[in-house]
């Protein structure tokens, strides 16, 4: 079979650059490969549903333009097909003197990045939020929250409309790139492809690889545990609320989230994955932890941030240490309000030195483009990276 672009992942970048692609190619022969029966299975599926604003990146990065532009469109997109879209504003709340430095570092960032963010002392939180305990916060307007899983059914939906083809349930087992074309092997039926676009998230590396690229870096999974609160708490707060996260370190913290159904959210932490697609609390991988261990650059991380994650699996294996993390800025809760919620896991790619990559990855080679690294705020800028992706499979 014979076609004019491939599109490997049918999460929200592979499932955007496939709307993308064919809004720009009507009448080209475009497939979207996903190993799973569905989109939005892993990443794009398991997350805090958050429309991020553009806080916490470096200002002039493609994290940074990305997501101010993906603000934007999420919030179109969601108004053009249905989908459920609100914007809360975000508190980020400083609990503790220590903090105030980094505090109002954001609040610079913010405004570099083109945001209008306000300073709240203690009595202005306090009537924000009267649930929520601070000294000081940022309060960022634009902030909303979506339904993630439902904007990439829609643009499946949309892209098989336009005449696109998809296979679901098809694990790639070979990539071949030669002069003109790239095959792919999918259980056992062979793909012939002009031009490839791969966007594996939490199995980058492994096709990068699979291709034969020459990669310095791989794709490091971390476990973010999340907790429901009980119904009777659905109105604990109106706003996003975030603790001042470490700067050194591209997790945010354990954040209160209202959810577009109503209810509330408490995550996630970051704790090491031992299986790249495992949800449960115990899922391990043989291979995926034994292809972790024989890294150079997870050593170097780990050793680099003992501490840290030391405290982080603490509070994973100890309730009231999770808890505790949301009793700095929601004194009120306690351990019979934080409920089950399914877990995700999030795709880190991580350098043979051991530093974390921060910003997008491409890598490309003559007919193909293959995401690295897609950190968040993918999920709130999928179509702006769409476009950058398909510009770049379209230059030649």
């Amino acid at each position: 079979m014979t076609y004019d672009f491939t599109i490997v992942g049918a999460g929200i970048v592979g499932a955007a650059a496939s709307l993308e692609l064919i809004r720009r190619r009507p009448g080209a022969r475009i497939l979207l490969v996903e190993k799973e029966a569905s989109g939005a299975r892993h990443q794009s599926g398991h997350n805090s549903g958050v429309v991020h604003a553009g806080v916490y990146y470096e200002p002039g990065s493609l994290k940074a333009r990305f997501c101010r532009q993906g603000v934007r469109d999420t919030r179109d997109f969601c108004q053009e097909n249905g989908i459920p879209f609100r914007t809360t504003g975000k508190l980020i709340v400083a609990t503790g003197e220590a903090e105030l430095g980094r505090l109002e570092a954001l609040y610079d960032r913010c405004r570099l990045n083109g945001l209008s963010p306000s300073r709240v002392d203690r009595g202005e939180l306090r009537e924000l939020e009267p649930n929520i305990a601070g000294i000081r916060a940022i309060r960022v307007a634009e902030s909303s929250i979506t339904d993630y899983p439902a904007i990439v059914d829609s643009m499946v939906r949309q892209f098989t409309a336009r005449g696109g083809e998809t296979r679901f349930g098809a694990a790639v087992e070979a990539i071949g790139e030669e002069a003109k074309a790239v095959r792919l092997r999918l259980g056992g039926a062979t793909v012939k492809t002009d031009r490839l676009l791969v966007c594996g998230g939490l199995m980058a590396d492994r096709l990068a690889r699979m291709q034969g690229l020459d990669i310095d870096w791989r794709t490091v999974p971390f476990r973010g545990e999340y907790y429901r609160l009980a119904p009777e708490w659905n109105d604990v707060v109106k706003h996003l609320v975030y603790p001042v996260p470490d700067p050194a370190l591209p997790f945010l913290g354990v954040h209160l989230t209202p959810q577009v159904d109503g209810s509330v959210t408490v995550g996630p932490n970051a704790v090491p994955g031992w299986k790249r697609e495992g949800y449960g609390k115990f899922a391990f991988s043989l291979r995926d932890t034994a292809e972790m261990l024989r890294f150079p650059g997870w050593w170097r991380l780990t050793g680099r941030h003992a501490g840290t994650g030391l405290k982080e699996l603490w509070h994973s294996a100890w309730k009231r240490g999770y808890l505790g993390l949301v009793r700095r800025y929601c004194p009120r809760l306690g351990l019979d309000d934080l409920l089950p919620h399914p877990a995700g896991v999030r795709a880190q790619a991580v350098a043979r030195d051991g530093s974390l990559l921060h910003d997008f990855l491409v890598e490309r080679t003559p007919r193909s483009l293959h995401v690295g690294n897609a950190p968040s705020p993918a999920a709130t800028s999928a179509l702006p990276i769409a476009r950058h992706l398909c510009s770049m499979l379209l230059e030649d």
